[in-house]
């Protein structure tokens, strides 16, 4: 939306092993041109005839770079800063391997009912997705504030697999078991796309939100079922969370010798960091 990706996989499931190859050996071409050196991405548009075009050169890590990463075993950050002091990099090109596959969802606070115009406020529950082939690159905490300042990236959501279709898989089963409190994100519309039948297939482009909105905007019973679900785990947390400060603060209280650890306890629970 608003020409911004959301979801980004690896590898394509339309290019070709051919066309990949044609279209590295420009994006090599493109950088010895400029005489660059470092990290970057060179991107292309691909159309339904299987031309594709120039767009730009990124001259960073790009925002996907995880399912890059997740399908060649290449730590890409750890890359960057070895280039940066000088040191060589440590393989050639043709040892450079695909195995798998991989897909990331962008977790934005965001409404997508509502032209995924921006969702505001504090997070007042997390709970994270676990499990083999799931990584999650997230940039808040609990309690952390969402503010219409900064864009609305939450975190990035990346699973791995050995096939497209257990990939898709597993991506479903962490978006349901993801769940943050406080503000809309697009978690449950990732889902939606998910499920489908035009992604599920590989027949998705730019346009893709487009075409298929409406499809994407319907509230189905699992999400409403969720989001109780999520409301219920919430309002049980910050119950048992008062609990727990009360029951500590009497404890040190009763002490004649109370700890200091004790104390800080119940300022975190109370949500004082400072």
């Amino acid at each position: 939306r608003r020409h911004q990706k959301i979801i980004e996989e690896s590898p394509s499931p339309i290019i070709t092993h051919e066309k990949r190859e044609e279209m590295g050996k420009i994006a090599v071409q493109a950088a010895k041109a400029c005489k660059y050196l470092g990290a970057g991405t060179v991107e292309f548009l691909f159309d339904r005839e299987g031309n594709f075009y120039f767009l730009e050169m990124n001259t960073r890590l790009q925002v996907e770079h995880p399912v890059t990463e997740l399908i060649t075993g290449l730590d890409l950050v750890k890359l960057q800063i070895q280039i940066a002091e000088g040191r060589p990099i440590p393989f050639k090109q043709d040892e450079v391997s695909f195995k798998g596959h991989a897909i990331e969802c962008r977790i934005y606070a965001e409404d997508s009912l509502n032209n995924f115009l921006p969702s505001t406020g504090k997070l007042s529950y997390i709970s994270n997705p676990e499990g083999p082939g799931v990584r999650l690159d997230a940039g808040v905490n609990y309690d952390s504030e969402i503010t219409m300042f900064y864009d609305p990236l939450i975190s990035k959501l990346i699973v791995w697999a050995n096939t497209r279709k257990e990939c898709i898989n597993r991506m479903r089963r962490a978006l349901r078991e993801y769940k943050i409190g406080g503000v809309r994100t697009s978690i449950p519309f990732c889902y939606r796309v998910m499920e489908h039948n035009a992604y599920l297939k590989g027949n998705f482009g730019t346009n893709f939100i487009d075409l298929y909105l409406n499809d994407l905007k319907k509230e189905n019973k699992s999400d409403n079922k969720q989001a109780s679900l999520a409301a219920i785990t919430i309002a049980y947390a910050k119950e048992k969370s008062k609990q727990n400060s009360s029951e500590i603060y009497t404890n040190s209280k009763s002490t004649n010798h109370s700890s200091k650890w004790k104390l800080r306890r119940v300022n975190l629970n109370k949500g004082n960091f400072k």
